[in-house]
C-alpha cells in the first residue's frame, strides 16, 4: 500500500480529510519517480487506488510505467474523513478548537478509527475480489496506512509521500503487517512528509 505524492494542501501544511486537492507539481515528479523505480520490482498482478484525485493520480502514473491500463477505484480507500478541520492548518484547528489537538479530540464528522478501520477493510475485501492475481499494488492516503498500522499495534509514524508499506491480505480481508518501503530511492528532488496530524 503506497501513500501518493505530495498534494497541494500537502505542501500548505493543510489537513486533507476527504477534501479533494490535487497533486502538485513535486507531488506529479515523485509519482512519475515512484513508477520508474517500480518497473526494477517483480511485476505486480494489478493496481488499485483511492477514489481521492492525489492518490487517483498517483496511482494513474505508476499504472503507465506498470503498463497497467486504468487502475481499480474505490472510494472505501479513501483518506479519513478530517470532518469540521479538513482544509485547516494546525495552527488554524488550534485557533478554533484550543487544545483539541493535544488531548486528542476531533470535531464533528470526524472518522475514528474504529469506523475507519471497517471501511478500509470493505475496501481491501473489493480490491482482492476485483483485481485478478495475489500481487496488488494500492495507492491510498496516509491516514489509512496509520490506521491498519494502529490496529496491528504498531506504533505512530509518519509516512512519507510514496512511502508504502507490505501488506498480506486474506480473502476476509484479515490483514498482516510487513515492513515499510522508500519509492524514492533513485528521486532527486525533494521527499516530503506531511506533518499536519
Amino acid at each position: 500500500m503506497v501513500r501518493h505524492g505530495q498534494s497541494v494542501w500537502n505542501a500548505q501544511g493543510r489537513w486533507q480529510g476527504q477534501a479533494d486537492p490535487p497533486l502538485s507539481d513535486l507531488g506529479r515528479s515523485q509519482a512519475d519517480a515512484a513508477g520508474a523505480h517500480l518497473t526494477t520490482w517483480t511485476p505486480f498482478d494489478g493496481i488499485a487506488t483511492s477514489t481521492l484525485d492525489r492518490a487517483a493520480s498517483t496511482g494513474d502514473e505508476i499504472a503507465r510505467y506498470l503498463n497497467f491500463d486504468e487502475p481499480y477505484r474505490t472510494s472505501n480507500l479513501a483518506e479519513r474523513s478530517a470532518g469540521e478541520w479538513s482544509g485547516l492548518t494546525r495552527d488554524e484547528i488550534e485557533a478554533q478548537y484550543p487544545g483539541y489537538l493535544r488531548a486528542r479530540r476531533y470535531p464533528p464528522g470526524y472518522e475514528h478509527d474504529d469506523e475507519l478501520l471497517e471501511r478500509i477493510h470493505k475496501g481491501l475485501r473489493e480490491v482482492v475480489e476485483n483485481i485478478p492475481g495475489e500481487r496488488l499494488l494500492v495507492v491510498a492516503h496516509g491516514g489509512i496506512v496509520y490506521c491498519i498500522e494502529r490496529s496491528l499495534g504498531e506504533p505512530f509514524r509518519h509516512l512519507q509521500n510514496l512511502g508504502a508499506v507490505w501488506l498480506t491480505v486474506d480473502g476476509d480481508a484479515r490483514i498482516d503487517l510487513g515492513a515499510r518501503v522508500d519509492l524514492l530511492v533513485d528521486f532527486e528532488g525533494p521527499h516530503t512528509t506531511p506533518h499536519q496530524i
